[in-house]
């Protein structure tokens, strides 16, 4: 509980004047670069604070210059603030619509070009995300997402969602596969209390959209590439 109370404590102590601070300058710049990397720093310190020590892997793995899909397994509400902080580069996520109405931070997501996506969402909707996904990937921005759309309840990668793999082959966008191991133990879903320990961050070679036939085979080649640099205990009972 105390390591759940310090990381909460630095967001609220560090996040809530950077906002403060940072969301009017933003507008008056028009320029999201400072909070951006402050928010980005507060993220990552508050993680570390609360005593995760984060290992990352494979940061070579990222093609430079070129804007990816980021595709990571998702166990823990622990995995946003771990790993993308650890990104190169600025990146936007695809993220639950009802984080957008949290007072500041929402503004701030806003501000940053995260993009809501809605659950059951209609047709439009979904429309709608994928357009901002494609400017964000036309404006060089990497886009994060979790392709299980929702955390595992046992640890084990789950079965993937269509959507960002038709992104990816609409902009031939190469997909950086990402293995997060750690989390499922330090706040497993439906926990509170933050455990202590390590964590690693895997970033995996990267894939290719054009070199696969077709959507499905590009998702399987992608959930079979994380599940490898999965422990066993965290891999799919069938691959």
């Amino acid at each position: 509980m105390f390591s759940t109370l310090i990381l909460l404590a630095t967001f609220l102590v560090l996040g809530i004047p950077a906002a403060l601070l940072g969301i009017p300058y933003t507008l008056a710049r028009r320029d999201i670069s400072w909070m951006y990397r402050t928010g980005m720093r507060i993220t990552n310190l508050g993680v570390r604070a609360a005593g995760l020590r984060i290992t990352r892997i494979g940061v070579e793995n990222i093609p430079p210059g070129q804007a990816c899909i980021f595709m990571a397994n998702h166990v823990s509400n622990l995995d946003p603030p771990v790993l993308l902080p650890l990104i190169p580069g600025r990146i936007t996520v695809m993220l639950k619509s009802s984080l957008m109405s949290i007072p500041l931070l929402g503004t701030a997501m806003r501000l940053a070009k995260f993009i809501p996506v809605e659950r059951g969402r209609s047709r439009e909707a979904g429309r709608a995300s994928v357009a901002q996904a494609s400017e964000a990937l036309a404006e060089g921005l990497h886009i994060v997402v979790f392709p299980e759309g929702t955390r595992s309840p046992d640890g084990r990668l789950s079965t993937f969602k269509k959507g960002p793999f038709f992104l990816a082959r609409e902009h031939s966008a190469p997909i950086l596969p990402v293995a997060i191991i750690g989390t499922e133990r330090a706040l497993p879903k439906n926990a509170f209390s933050i455990r202590r320990g390590p964590v690693t961050l895997r970033f995996l070679p990267a894939i290719y959209p054009d070199r696969y036939a077709t959507r499905e085979d590009l998702m399987v080649a992608v959930h079979q590439a994380i599940a490898a640099a999965l422990p066993p205990s965290m891999q799919p009972l069938t691959v």
